[in-house]
């Protein structure tokens, strides 16, 4: 059998769902990566949220 396709669009709720916390300040930060920065001598943590995407960097 063939796959079932939606036809109904999905409503404004669906689309934008989990994304009005991030609009708000309240990421869901993960960790990506710890890279060493030999010219801040210092350990480098990447952060990107699984909700929207953004990234961030914080030296530690």
């Amino acid at each position: 059998m063939g796959e079932v396709v939606r036809f109904r669009r999905p409503s404004a709720s669906q689309r934008h769902k989990g994304k009005t916390l991030c609009r708000n300040g309240f990421h869901k930060w993960e960790v990506v990566d710890r890279p060493f920065d030999s010219k801040q001598g210092r350990l480098v943590t990447r952060y990107r949220c699984s909700r929207c995407g953004a990234t961030r960097v914080r030296a530690e």
